[in-house]
């Protein structure tokens, strides 16, 4: 009986502690649209960085989000981004000639992606830099899509959070 009793609690502590290995990833997959009234920013510049529309693919180990944004001249921009969700650097061109270096990593629960992302450029002769986190998290009920933004460079930190409705 002492046997069992051990082999009891040895399984459940087992258990216990692999629960996060075997948590399910969420799957962000979906055509996703801006909420104004949902969303929450912080400081100047609005909601710069958000996309109007998104349609994510998320299939096994790779995800694309293809974003819609407008511009102030109120023109439309469309633009692919294509990440592997196993903490490999990923590059994506942004406007002009620069380029996004990223990595994805999954929260311990699985239920947020944060990609962490970092461009380098010229302005007006000088260096700068902006590191950008976004963290991805689904509602319960899977209808909201809550993207947590936070940005850093010489001009200062800026964060928002950018909530997106399912279609």
């Amino acid at each position: 009986m002492k046997n069992h009793l051990y082999a009891f609690l040895l399984t459940g502590i087992f258990l216990l502690f692999t629960a996060g290995t075997f948590a399910q990833k969420v799957n962000f997959s979906g055509t996703w649209t801006y909420s104004e009234t949902k969303s929450v920013l912080g400081g100047e510049g609005g909601p710069r960085g958000a996309a109007v529309k998104m349609t994510i693919k998320q299939e096994g180990n790779t995800m694309s989000i293809e974003k819609t944004t407008r511009r102030q001249s109120g023109e439309e921009n469309i633009s692919t981004e294509n990440y592997t969700l196993d903490g490999k650097e990923c590059e994506n061109p942004t406007f002009g000639d620069r380029t996004k270096k990223s990595t994805v990593s999954w929260s311990e629960d699985k239920k947020s992606l944060i990609i962490t992302s970092k461009m380098v450029f010229e302005r007006d002769g000088q260096q700068m830099e902006t590191n950008t986190t976004e963290v991805f998290t689904l509602s319960q009920d899977k209808k909201d899509l809550s993207i947590d933004y936070t940005s850093k460079s010489s001009r200062g930190e800026r964060k928002n959070t950018f909530v997106y409705d399912k279609v």
